[in-house]
């Protein structure tokens, strides 16, 4: 027979676990590349989603965010570039891009990121859309 002690142990442990579990999975990141274009994504308020695109920054293109609706997700952080990794270093290599979005209220959006120069008034090289739902 258990103590008062140890079933007050037990439960405070149960509770912690599930606690710390549902935490875990709404904070975790959803990270999608290339093969997610025209996919849907469902994120929980609070959940980060992180996108790595191919680029190469050195040409002037670039992922810039073309359509977002800021009531269910924003940017957070700036884009960040990953050069790739080769034996030498070498000026104006290719890598790849990194943006972050954060879940911020419910609903459905559509997120669009197009590869292009900024300046030029051009149809991009690339689009990459994903749909992102908030329950």
């Amino acid at each position: 027979m258990k103590t008062k002690t140890q079933t007050t142990s037990l439960l405070i442990l149960l509770v912690s676990a599930l606690l710390v579990a549902g935490c875990a999975s709404a904070s975790s990141d959803i990270e999608v590349g290339a093969e997610s274009n025209g996919t849907q994504v469902e994120l929980n308020t609070g959940q980060v989603l992180v996108i790595s695109l191919a680029s190469n920054p050195s040409t002037g293109y670039g992922w810039h965010v073309a359509e977002i609706d800021e009531a269910i997700i924003k940017q957070v952080g700036e884009t960040e570039f990953i050069q790739e990794q080769t034996d030498e270093q070498i000026v104006g290599a290719g890598g790849t891009e990194v943006l972050r979005f954060e879940a911020v209220g419910s609903g459905t959006t559509m997120l669009t990121l197009t590869y292009n120069r900024a300046w030029e008034d051009l149809p991009p090289e690339e689009i990459f859309t994903v749909t992102i739902v908030v329950p």
